[in-house]
């Protein structure tokens, strides 16, 4: 009798990443992890396994410096691809003004929230596309809000990104017209904030741009080029992934009943419950990163100038790490995820994210009589690396006042 042969690491990538398994590429992350450092056949090495992915994102031989290759070199990178002294500098840059901004924002995403589930109340049964109602509109238009972005500027935003993604996909090549569509996008967004900034830079306002424009801390205004991309991180970054978190914590909530109640009795379930949408069904799935020396690691070893992807949401589920791993305790405790990265590059917009989060899963869980799925599962956004769903359709017997407000 044969054994059948097991399925290779670029097999197993690519079943994880193609649509028809977007719904649950989980499986195949399990059977990575047998191998947790394995080579693709285009060179890349998968890390797969908790332990591996946590020491590498430590590790000072490892480079975040990566590029689109699909579109025109930059003249400047982004503090997401750019490794020390640079990225500190820039980092360091942002946060002196971001974090103050988002630190007393509680009271206004509330606000946001309860004015975006206002317009849907019904004493009739109804229903919710929680993406296109919610989990997309909060972050928009807090990132918006936060860079000084007009309110009637916000739509552009969504068709740009959503564009501006596709080339984060690790199997799929693209074809000659999404290629085209992919430098056109990021030309139009380039054109636009190049004219935000001029404008900001001869009348500051209230917002994030004027501060780093204008900005008098030891770290120094922001130079042009730098805050450019700097922006463009900020504006796609700081919407695409927290729409996949409200989208993923919502399904998890609804596929368990019981956390959902408990929700609705206990908001303050809502801190550790987060926590572990972000270990069990994380918004970014992998990430990128190269070696800048040979690095022996679960008896491998990784040649110098190799590319390495990160594995994170398989790494979330490493039950060396985590017990029952494949179940989600919103309770969970000790529950060091990978949901938003690690060492330097750790989520710098982690902070808004998680409110965010808190606060709309809170409402739903209140607010929304018997909700559940009109489709499980929901049809899932054309994107393995930020995993989520494209709609996701929720009936519910009524909507209720917010009780904060009523």
């Amino acid at each position: 009798m044969t054994t059948a042969a097991q399925p290779s690491a670029t097999d197993l990538m690519t079943a994880a990443a193609r649509q028809d398994n977007r719904a649950n590429p989980y499986p195949y992350y399990a059977q990575l992890r047998q191998q947790p450092v394995a080579r693709a056949d285009d060179g890349t090495w998968l890390v797969s396994g908790y332990q591996e992915i946590y020491q590498l994102m430590h590790d000072p031989r490892i480079s975040s410096d990566r590029r689109n290759p699909y579109l025109p070199p930059p003249e400047t990178k982004s503090l997401l691809v750019q490794d020390p002294p640079c990225h500190d500098q820039l980092r360091r840059q942002v946060t002196q003004h971001f974090i103050p901004r988002i630190m007393g924002m509680r009271d206004h995403l509330h606000e946001l929230v309860t004015d975006l589930l206002d317009a849907h109340i019904s004493e009739q049964p109804g229903q919710l596309d929680i993406v296109a109602d919610l989990a997309y509109p909060l972050p928009v238009t807090v990132i918006c809000e936060l860079l000084g972005v007009p309110r009637q500027d916000e739509p552009l935003f969504g068709s740009l990104s959503r564009v501006l993604t596709r080339g984060l996909e690790p199997i799929d090549i693209p074809t000659e017209e999404e290629i085209s569509e992919l430098v056109d996008a990021h030309r139009q967004l380039t054109e636009y904030l190049q004219g935000l900034i001029e404008h900001r830079r001869t009348h500051p306002g209230d917002d994030l741009i004027s501060d780093l424009l204008h900005s008098s801390t030891p770290e120094g205004p922001m130079g042009p080029k730098d805050l450019l991309t700097t922006l463009t991180l900020l504006l796609v970054a700081g919407h695409e992934t927290t729409v996949n978190l409200i989208a993923n914590g919502t399904l998890a909530l609804l596929r368990n009943p019981d956390a959902l109640a408990r929700l609705r009795t206990d908001p303050d379930l809502a801190t550790p419950l987060v926590e572990e949408v972000l270990r069990y069904d994380p918004p970014v799935q992998m990430t990128i990163r190269s070696t800048l020396a040979d690095i022996d690691l679960a008896g491998t070893t990784i040649p110098k100038g190799s590319r390495v992807r990160l594995m994170l949401a398989a790494g979330n589920r490493d039950a060396n790490r985590f017990d029952n791993p494949d179940q989600f305790l919103p309770d969970r405790r000790d529950n060091a995820h990978l949901g938003f990265g690690g060492g330097l590059h750790y989520c710098i917009g982690a902070t808004l994210a998680r409110a965010e989060a808190h606060i709309a899963l809170t409402a739903l869980a209140g607010r929304l009589d018997s909700p559940r799925l009109v489709a499980d599962p929901p049809p899932y956004r054309d994107n393995a690396v930020l995993r989520g769903p494209q709609h996701l359709p929720v009936s519910f017997n009524r909507l209720t006042s917010d009780t904060r407000t009523a």
